[in-house]
């Protein structure tokens, strides 16, 4: 009897500590996306797609950078936290920053009516517009030349709903999806595809660097550039923007934007 009672206790005390151990890890975890006091916060990890040049991707060095990588450094250096970008696939990156894999989405992240159901969107700093890109000796000049053609674009982005919306998706011959724009511009490169819808600013790159692409002269939903927080998380949006806007008011925001982009291109309050 006393050794089952003694057996009884042992179990108790185990499960006592399990539970006390559980309580104790649920605090710990670094991401911004916990309970824990915004103050004690000491690293910020950045959610992106390395294939999103000039936002953030990998150089010819497999360093990751760009203007967005930049500004989330400048970021933690005002706040003096640690940095560390992450790659994920962006089909799950609700998931990712749900879950706590990632703090911040933040690398060339449209704001969305369906994303501002999911998440906490900050203010804008960049403006975009969804344009096509295509061979340089295409005959595409405008939307309606894409009638019967094969349009790619980045699966899940923000490029998807701005095509079809509009009424000539409806009449193409097949919308081909990728993973990545530089997938798409590739296709698009050895003819598999006839035109890429991709954001301006990806376009603008590729065309300054490779002369076989074209930009159209036609767009479609103009759209702006946000910094992607999970629901609730006011108190890291809060610390994120206040430092953000520190870099926009001593200059280094729009230095970054000539650097990245040819010129200032920084919405200002």
């Amino acid at each position: 009897m006393k050794l089952k009672k003694m057996t009884a206790a042992i179990l108790a005390g185990v499960m006592a500590l399990g539970v006390l151990a559980g309580c104790s890890g649920s605090g710990d975890t670094p991401s911004g996306n916990s309970t824990q006091d915004i103050s004690t916060k000491k690293q910020l990890v950045m959610g992106m797609d390395v294939s999103f040049p000039p936002m953030g991707f990998r150089d010819e060095n497999n360093e990751i950078t760009g203007f967005d990588v930049e500004m989330a450094k400048a970021v933690c250096e005002k706040l003096g936290w640690e940095f560390k970008a992450q790659p994920i696939d962006w089909t799950k990156k609700e998931m990712e920053l749900e879950n706590g894999s990632v703090d911040v989405l933040w690398n060339g992240f449209s704001a969305t009516e369906k994303r501002r159901e999911k998440m906490l969107l900050s203010d804008p700093y960049l403006e975009n517009h969804q344009i096509i890109v295509v061979r340089k000796d295409s005959e595409i000049q405008s939307k309606a030349d894409l009638e019967g053609k094969i349009v790619a674009l980045q699966k899940d982005s923000s490029a998807e709903p701005a095509f079809q919306a509009d009424d000539i998706s409806g009449k193409i011959k097949e919308l081909v999806t990728f993973s990545d724009n530089v997938a798409a511009l590739n296709d698009l490169k050895i003819g598999r595809t006839d035109a890429v819808v991709v954001d301006e600013v990806v376009a603008n790159y590729y065309t300054q660097k490779d002369d076989s692409f074209r930009i159209v002269n036609d767009s479609f939903a103009a759209e702006e550039y946000v910094i992607g927080f999970k629901k609730g998380n006011e108190a890291l949006k809060e610390k994120v923007m206040g430092a953000f806007d520190e870099l926009v008011a001593d200059g280094t925001a729009s230095k970054l934007s000539e650097k990245w982009f040819g010129k200032d291109i920084i919405i200002k309050k």
